[in-house]
């Protein structure tokens, strides 16, 4: 088996031994002599494999005890319109990227809403210092998108905030330990850190998810406490998506958790930094220092001509998914859970040695 050094966004690298394993079980999961992919939602045999991923998430996120965890369909682009749809219209937001002003547009659709910092001005390169926000105290909640796929930036530490904190997590969850106290609500589509497309994790304060703050016209399954009332399983679930992420809070688990998993994240991240801090007239960083991301990694080359030939050499290497996106353009290198420091050093030696 020949396999690439996968640096896509998303949907994004999966752990070898996970794919393994969701190959080897899948037409007798378990040895129950039928595939998850057949299972009834609603039998004891799937609510084992639904209570099994909801409790290792809990576990690596040391979740509190007024917490739940929902596993949602939609994506988080349907969390844009189900966060103020359930919390509320005048919801205070930070734009740091594309997806949280998608967040933005698509909360204005619902009610008011507010931007209150943004950088596009400068193209996205940087995220607010923790003290620089003036959240209004009659917001319903405050939301931020942790780390920007597209631009390349992230968050070293959320803000505090005296309303909710509602966070767009998909691209950095489970990559590093966080307190899930400051957070009112988390959302995040699986397929960055967390298993396939198609499932959407969802973490609050249960007082959020169980007491409906939204209109009347808001239909029951884009309610919130719909889901967490029936345990996440109000309508057919992706039941092969959802088995697939428990295999994926295992294999987590089994490296050490998410200490682990932020050890070598940041190793691996650094790994590349370095040779773009050590060659800037061939490489440069789109992102501030003090605002990189350790997921998304974007730079640029001196003319179009070199992207090109870079991207043609590492192509030839065995590496996928590096054209950066079309905002930005240049080069992104996609660094979640799943990619092996192997693949990092293949693309670390290239930058090393590429010549304009």
């Amino acid at each position: 088996m020949n396999r690439k050094h996968n640096f896509n966004a998303g949907p994004s690298a999966l752990p070898l031994p996970v794919l393994e394993r969701a190959a080897a079980n899948l037409v007798d999961t378990k040895g129950l002599g039928l595939s998850v992919l057949e299972m009834s939602h609603r039998s004891k045999d799937f609510e084992a494999i639904i209570g099994h991923a909801r409790e290792t998430l809990a576990r690596l996120l040391a979740l509190p005890a007024d917490y739940e965890i929902l596993f949602l369909q939609g994506g988080a682009s349907q969390q844009f319109a189900m966060v103020p749809m359930n919390l509320g219209a005048g919801g205070a937001y930070v734009t740091t990227g594309a997806w949280s002003q998608k967040a933005l547009a698509e909360a204005k659709t619902v009610g008011a809403a507010r931007e209150i910092w943004t950088d596009a001005d400068e193209n996205f390169r940087r995220v607010p210092a923790p003290d620089a926000l003036d959240v209004p105290s009659d917001a319903p909640f405050l939301h931020v998108t942790t780390n920007n796929t597209i631009y390349g930036t992230e968050y070293p530490e959320v803000p505090a905030s005296k309303v909710p904190l509602v966070a767009d997590m998909s691209s950095d969850i489970l990559s590093r330990p966080i307190d899930v106290s400051k957070f009112g609500l988390i959302y995040a589509g699986a397929q960055k850190n967390a298993g396939p497309s198609g499932i959407t994790l969802v973490v609050g304060r249960r007082s959020l998810l169980r007491e409906f703050r939204g209109q009347p016209w808001v239909p029951k399954i884009l309610r919130y406490e719909t889901h967490a009332k029936a345990d996440s399983l109000y309508n057919t679930p992706p039941t092969f998506n959802i088995y697939c992420c428990s295999l994926v809070f295992d294999w987590i688990e089994a490296q050490g958790g998410l200490a682990a998993m932020a050890r070598l994240n940041e190793l691996k991240a650094r790994r590349i930094y370095e040779v773009i801090d050590r060659r800037p007239e061939v490489f440069r960083g789109h992102a501030e220092a003090g605002s990189r991301s350790r997921m998304n990694l974007t730079w640029t080359l001196p003319t179009p001509e070199a992207e090109k030939r870079f991207l043609d050499e590492a192509k030839a290497l065995g590496c996928v998914g590096l054209a950066g996106h079309r905002s930005v353009g240049g080069i992104r290198a996609s660094l979640y859970n799943a990619q092996p420091m192997e693949s990092v050093e293949v693309l670390a030696s290239l930058m090393e040695r590429f010549q304009p």
